[in-house]
């Protein structure tokens, strides 16, 4: 058991959509990302995804909807639900996800981060 100090961490690094791990419970993994213009649309067949803003403003869009989170909110994307995350200036963001999850879901580029550094 450890304490960890997300502000600490998020000054390890700079790079934008690279998810960093900073713990794992019960199968989940708890990532640090900072984002920054668009992601690609995907979706996580088999996973759930839980955004949570840290600074700065965030927004999602659905192939139906667009939801924009600030700091402080968050939002759990359902698996399966083809989602783009977007952030005008840079967000920071903590996410849950299960140990096995890509960022890029079902989509597969230069964005894809296969191996996630622990930080």
């Amino acid at each position: 058991m450890k304490v960890i100090n997300i502000n600490q961490k998020l000054n390890l690094f700079s790079e934008y959509w690279n998810p960093k791990v900073i713990g794992e419970l019960n199968g989940q993994l708890v990532k640090l990302a900072k984002f920054k213009d668009e992601f690609v649309w995907h979706k996580h067949d088999n996973e759930d995804e839980l955004f949570y803003v840290l600074e700065g403003k965030l927004k999602i869009e659905f192939r139906d909807k667009e939801v924009s989170l600030n700091q402080g909110e968050f939002i759990i994307v359902p698996k399966g639900v083809e989602h783009k995350p977007i952030a005008i200036e840079e967000c920071s963001v903590m996410l849950f996800e299960p140990k096995d999850t890509v960022n890029t879901g079902n989509v597969k580029n230069k964005l894809t981060q296969q191996e996630l550094d622990n930080i």
